[in-house]
């Protein structure tokens, strides 16, 4: 379209109800105008609806009153402009912001906002993708560098106490990925081995082990070999009373169940051992898992590990073989862990995610998530609650799952 043809901007507003917007695009038929733009909005009852129309043979006068006569007939108030030709086009580098807290105030919203413009960047959209039990909304973003805003927005998280997450916008953001996960204090909300520790009455042998490899005194494969090692003599029937024990992390099952509808991949990864994983990854319907093997000898623990250490650098290993399988490039896959252990892993993968981590770990994540439900993970994606629930109640007669999503501990 040359630039110097006149279109029409109309900006509707005012009470939603059926047949507004057929209403206000017939009596642009009647011109044959076409349209060039079109967004709506409904917001608690109340629309917006934008129109940028191209009058074509007809006077843009005459349509401007058509426009006008209408919207007065369906009672939203208007406003338009007379401008020249289509939108400008999008400047590069898409990158698409999301920002979820519980309550998600409007300072933090305007600390984010704020630090787009000031990089340069322009925000061209921006949608609501959950509200209940915390809101999420996806800002599309024009002219920005995803390292660089990245950066810059981490700081605007951690003053205002709410999660942002930055990733390349576009198609980039869409199709299928893999996504692998940490197990304790992330899949669930337990630790397995102190759960098996408690079987042999020996908690506080393996809790003082832990706090020795928090203070750096021990490396990870050191303090696993000695918390094992409290595991002696242990009948392997304990390994069905810790599975039926474990806990899963509030919206693990809505997780895992909604990635595998998309089409991803997903596994867990894990520092503890596969006689549990591996049972709980079944139930969920995960594709991988990798974990520590404990020895048995004649059906009892021999406090040791059988095989190598599944530490910080294996989980990064184990990321990449997941993803050659898979057939995906690193830059479609997501990591979401809590400890040290999977600082590696987080830093291999395309995003990164410290879900409720220790300090160390959400300082060095792509992103952090700090409320208590797993599924909170699907926002960071930019997939909305709706889509969710939706295809929820498409498949519900197939989804019956083993396993319930438990409240949070107190």
């Amino acid at each position: 379209m040359p630039t110097t043809r006149t279109t029409l901007l109309a900006t509707l507003t005012g009470a939603d109800r059926p047949g507004v917007t057929s209403s206000v695009l017939a009596a642009m038929a009647a011109y044959d105008a076409a349209v060039l733009d079109i967004e709506q909005n409904v917001v608690r009852g109340r629309l917006t609806l934008t129109l940028l129309i191209d009058p074509g043979a007809a006077s843009p006068q005459d349509v401007e009153q058509a426009l006008r006569t209408t919207a007065a007939e369906v009672e939203l108030d208007i406003d338009v402009a007379l401008g020249e030709g289509d939108n400008r086009p999008r400047r590069s580098g898409r990158v698409s912001v999301v920002v979820l807290a519980a309550p998600l105030l409007a300072g933090a919203v305007a600390a984010v906002t704020r630090c787009i413009a000031d990089r340069g960047a322009n925000i061209d959209r921006v949608r609501r993708l959950s509200r209940d039990p915390v809101t999420t909304l996806e800002i599309d973003v024009s002219g920005a560098e995803v390292e660089t805003l990245r950066r810059d927005l981490a700081l605007v998280a951690a003053e205002h106490r709410v999660d942002v997450a930055v990733a390349p916008g576009g198609l980039a953001r869409r199709g299928r990925r893999l996504l692998v996960m940490d197990v304790d204090s992330t899949l669930i909300q337990d630790e397995v081995i102190e759960l098996l520790a408690a079987h042999a009455g020996r908690e506080r042998q393996v809790a003082e082990v832990t706090e020795a490899a928090m203070r750096g005194e021990l490396d990870f494969a050191q303090s696993l070999h000695q918390r094992v090692a409290a595991l002696e003599g242990l009948p392997v029937s304990v390994f069905d009373e810790v599975r039926a024990a474990v806990r899963l992390t509030p919206g693990a099952s809505t997780l895992v169940r909604t990635l595998k509808r998309l089409g991803f991949t997903v596994a867990v990864v894990s520092g503890g051992f596969i006689e549990v994983v591996e049972p709980l990854a079944r139930e969920l319907g995960i594709d991988h898992a990798h974990a520590n093997r404990l020895e048995v000898v004649d059906g009892r623990l021999t406090g040791r590990v059988d095989g190598p250490v599944v530490d910080r650098a294996e989980k990064a290993a184990a990321l990449r073989r997941f993803a050659d399988a898979a057939g995906l490039p690193l830059s479609r896959t997501v990591a979401v862990g809590d400890g040290a252990n999977d600082l590696d892993m987080l830093a291999a993968a395309g995003l990164g995610v410290a879900f409720n981590a220790k300090p160390v770990v959400q300082e060095q994540a792509d992103t952090t998530v700090n409320v208590p439900y797993l599924d909170a993970v699907l926002f960071m994606l930019g997939i909305s609650r709706e889509e969710v629930e939706d295809a929820d109640v498409l498949d519900h007669a197939e989804r019956e799952q083993p396993l319930r999503d438990t409240p949070p501990s107190p």
